[in-house]
């Protein structure tokens, strides 16, 4: 069975990106699923590997069909973008930014043009895409600019667990008056759709309560009463196999059981918490509804340890492992 391609952008190289790109290549479990392409800086990537002590060969190419499936083997479109008189490991820089960005909008490229079946994304820095002027605030943007998909969906995905997010980066108190029934109806069809092209057809997804134990039929707020319940059953009504509110101190464990096929998490902690808590290292972010498939990492940049050589690549594992799994559902598209 031909193995998926995915690219692998290496993120902010003053981070811990280019390390678990190197520690991953060099693993069993990566080079039996994929065949990697690894967008980056060739001189970025030689330290890495001398950091981590892999035992990499450097196979630079133009195109990923030029990429060869062998153990060992990092494969790398060099895009020869880092000056190393100026670079240095833990630090915020315009130039890492720019080079970070640049290695993304490639991978895209691939992706779009079909070259790859899949991008799984490392960490990049916000505070290095701003000194760069990228007008861009992180992953989620580019990838919806460069896709030309106007609101990408996030949904992460930790043990077989799926959680959607109706609000991501906002206030709370800004989330709250984004809680309204249309909004509701509008994700969780489109979170359907996007189950669906992932190849989940069948299941139930839960609808997180917001209030301390869904509101107590406005006890304790009235945003259940007043918008998530309609919402919920005018979705019924339509045929979605959708439940809920469930207080959200239940739903997350009762989905990782297996009783539910994704959950709507309502703001962004309330999911994060559950599926971090649930197994921090695999929690992996895949970015639906746009015609490309998109995996990521959900840890950053680690300024603190970059360049010593003990980050771990488990994230970086788990996100090329279900890139590969739903690469084949976006084959053809």
């Amino acid at each position: 069975m031909k193995k998926p391609v995915i690219a692998i952008p290496i993120g902010d190289p003053a981070g811990v990106g280019p390390e678990i790109v190197a520690k991953s290549i060099a693993s069993d479990e990566v080079f039996q699923i994929a065949v990697c392409v690894i967008v980056g800086d060739r001189k970025i990537l030689e330290k890495a590997i001398e950091i981590t002590g892999e035992n990499l060969k450097i196979n630079e190419i133009k195109e990923p069909d030029e990429a060869v499936d062998e153990k060992g083997v990092l494969n790398l479109i060099d895009l020869d973008n880092v000056d190393m008189d100026t670079f240095a490991y833990g630090k915020v820089s315009g130039m890492c930014g720019k080079a970070a960005y640049e290695y993304i909008a490639k991978s895209i490229e691939l992706a779009n043009a079909g070259q790859v079946d899949a991008v799984a994304t490392t960490p990049i820095n916000k505070e290095s895409l701003h000194a760069a002027e990228v007008p861009y605030i992180g992953h989620t943007e580019i990838f919806g600019a460069l896709t030309h998909t106007e609101d990408p969906l996030t949904m992460f995905e930790t043990n077989g667990m799926r959680v959607f997010f109706l609000t991501r980066h906002v206030s709370l108190r800004q989330m709250l008056d984004m809680i309204k029934k249309d909004r509701i109806i509008d994700y969780v069809k489109r979170c359907t759709k996007a189950l669906e092209r992932l190849g989940v057809k069948e299941g139930t997804m839960a609808i997180a309560g917001l209030n301390p134990h869904s509101g107590e039929h406005g006890l304790f707020g009235w945003e259940e009463v007043e918008e998530i319940m309609p919402a919920i059953e005018e979705l019924k009504a339509e045929g979605y196999d959708v439940a809920g509110p469930i207080g959200a101190d239940s739903v997350f464990h009762q989905a990782a059981q297996g009783k539910y096929s994704s959950v709507l998490s309502l703001y962004h902690d309330q999911g994060h918490i559950a599926t971090k808590t649930l197994d921090f290292e695999k929690t992996i972010a895949i970015t639906n509804g746009m015609p490309i498939l998109r995996t990521s990492v959900d840890h950053g940049t680690a300024f603190d340890i970059a360049g010593k050589g003990i980050v771990s690549a488990v994230s970086m594992i788990e996100a090329i492992r279900l890139a590969a799994k739903y690469a084949p559902n976006f084959t053809g598209k």
